[in-house]
């Protein structure tokens, strides 16, 4: 009898225990997929947003040039009007203590020289006309003759205040849009880099893409 009530504890305690522990290995499980559902959608989350927020040097992201005005190193005026009636506009973005931007103004005169009527190339200097005597030297020394501007407003200066690194180079349309990647950091290649980069801008309108010698 006393046997009887023994084992009659020892099945509830035993039972009890089943129950207790299966519970335990419920609710673990439960935490173990939620969890994992939670890191799934986060990681869904993080994958968007950075096809949302595309390359980091997707010039797009600075905004556009549909209305600014500039001051030109010859005392003129540059405004989107003047990137309006070409296909191309290359803006190359320096400074005059920046060792790789003036290392590089040689080829950036060559190239400027070389290209066709419907691609232009201007560079904008980032020290304005405090340092414009400095800046025309080392453009006089690099053989470069196009334009440089060196004061801007509108949407050009939103860019230029977004500018990080120099030298720095966009590509716009004529209608003021950026286009591409941003070329940042000297080129050992810049000619054949600036021409990649134009000819698909004039492939995606469907125009001609132009060579150099």
């Amino acid at each position: 009898m006393q046997d009887g009530r023994i084992k009659g504890l020892v099945f509830i305690v035993a039972l009890l225990v089943c129950l207790f522990v299966a519970g335990s290995f419920g609710i673990t499980s439960t935490k173990m997929e939620s969890a994992g559902k939670r890191t799934s959608e986060a990681a869904g989350t993080a994958e968007n947003t950075e096809d949302n927020n595309g390359s980091e040097n997707d010039a797009a992201r600075l905004g556009s040039l549909s209305s600014f005005s500039a001051e030109t190193m010859d005392g003129g005026t540059f405004t989107q009007e003047d990137i309006a009636g070409k296909d191309v506009t290359i803006i190359n973005f320096w400074s005059i203590s920046c060792g790789p931007c003036v290392s590089e103004m040689p080829d950036i005169a060559s190239l400027e020289k070389a290209l066709p009527e419907n691609v232009q190339l201007i560079t904008f200097c980032l020290d304005g006309p405090a340092e414009a005597d400095s800046a025309a030297d080392i453009l006089s020394d690099a053989g470069y003759e196009g334009l440089t501007l060196l004061s801007a407003d509108g949407d050009l200066q939103n860019i230029c205040n977004q500018i990080q690194f120099i030298p720095t180079t966009v590509f716009a349309g004529p209608d003021g849009t950026l286009r591409g990647d941003m070329i940042i950091g000297g080129q050992p290649d810049l000619h054949a880099v600036y021409l990649e980069a134009v000819n698909q801008i004039l492939e995606a309108d469907g125009k001609e893409p132009i060579s150099i010698e």
